[in-house]
C-alpha cells in the first residue's frame, strides 16, 4: 500500500515574518520548516502502511527555491521519499493553482491513499485538499479523527460538533486528518541520517505538465488588496462583587447576546 501526505513547508512562526509589501503575500525566503499540521498526516500514512505490512509513503510538496528542509523532516520520521515542485512560475499561486500542481504530482506516484492536513497554519484557507480531490476525480473525507483500511475501503470517524459521523468510500481517495489524530513521533538521529539519502524528486511546471496560465499570478483568481493589524485587544472588566456581581454579568451576557 503506497501513501502520498502533501506537506507543507513553511517560513518558522518563531522567526520573524514579513510580508510583501507590494503583493502582501508573505515573504518566503530561506530555510522552510514542516507544517506541523502536517506532521500528523505523515505519522498517519506511517502507521497505516505498517499495518497494511508494506508499501511507501511518499511527500508531495510545492515550495520555493528547491528548499527541501522541511522534507527532510518528514523523510527523517520515516517517509521513504518525496515529489517537490518548485518553479518561479509557481510563485503567487492560489488554493486552486496549488491543488492543480499537487495533482500533477500526485498522478506521477500513483498512491493508494492521499493524506493532507485540513488546513494550512499560513493560509488557512482548508480548501486545497477537497480541490486536490475533485481534479482527481476522487471521493474525499474532511476532519478525519480516526482512519483505518480494511479490504480496499477506508473507514473514517469523521469530526462533527456534535461527536463524529462513520464514513465509508472505495479507494483511492484523499481525506484530511485533525491536529491530535495520532502523536507523531520523533525523528531518530538513525532517520535523520537517512532522511540526508533518500531521495527528492524536483520538478517544474514543464515536468508536470501544467499549463502555465493556470498557476502562480497568471492563474491566480484571488488577491490579496490589503493587510489591516488585528485590533489590540482591550482590557476585561472587573467585577468586584457586592451583592449585584450576578446581575452585572447576566446583564453583560445579555448585552453581547449570549443570553
Amino acid at each position: 500500500m503506497n501513501v502520498a501526505v502533501c506537506v507543507k513547508q513553511i517560513p518558522d512562526p518563531a522567526g520573524e515574518l514579513a510580508l510583501d509589501p507590494g503583493k502582501h503575500t508573505l515573504v518566503r525566503e530561506g530555510k522552510l520548516i514542516l507544517d506541523d499540521s502536517d506532521a500528523y498526516g505523515v505519522e498517519m500514512a506511517l502507521q497505516l502502511v505498517e499495518s497494511a505490512g508494506g508499501g511507501d509513503v511518499i511527500l508531495v510538496s510545492m515550495a520555493p527555491h528547491g528548499e527541501t528542509s522541511g522534507l527532510r523532516t518528514a523523510l527523517a520520521m520515516g517517509a521513504a521519499r518525496a515529489v517537490l515542485a518548485s518553479d518561479p512560475l509557481l510563485a503567487g499561486s492560489d488554493a486552486l493553482g496549488t491543488a492543480k500542481v499537487l495533482a500533477a504530482a500526485v498522478k506521477r506516484v500513483e498512491p493508494d491513499l492521499v493524506i493532507a492536513a485540513t488546513e494550512s497554519t499560513d493560509g488557512y484557507t482548508g480548501t486545497t485538499p477537497i480541490q486536490l480531490a475533485e481534479l482527481l476525480g476522487w471521493p474525499a473525507v474532511s476532519f478525519a479523527k480516526h482512519v483505518e483500511i480494511a479490504d480496499g475501503t477506508l473507514k473514517v470517524q469523521r469530526q462533527t460538533e456534535a461527536g463524529y459521523d462513520e464514513v465509508t468510500c472505495p479507494l483511492p481517495a484523499v481525506v484530511t486528518v485533525t491536529a491530535g489524530v495520532v502523536e507523531p513521533r520523533y525523528p531518530s538521529f538513525k532517520g535523520i541520517m537517512a532522511a540526508r539519502s533518500k531521495t527528492v524528486e524536483e520538478l517544474t511546471v514543464s515536468d508536470l505538465g501544467v499549463d502555465p496560465a493556470q498557476v502562480g499570478e497568471a492563474g491566480a483568481r484571488q488577491e490579496v488588496v490589503s493587510v489591516q493589524p488585528a485590533d489590540e485587544r482591550k482590557a476585561g472588566e472587573i467585577v468586584v462583587d457586592e451583592g449585584d456581581a450576578h446581575e452585572r454579568v447576566v446583564a453583560f451576557l445579555e448585552q453581547i447576546k449570549v443570553l
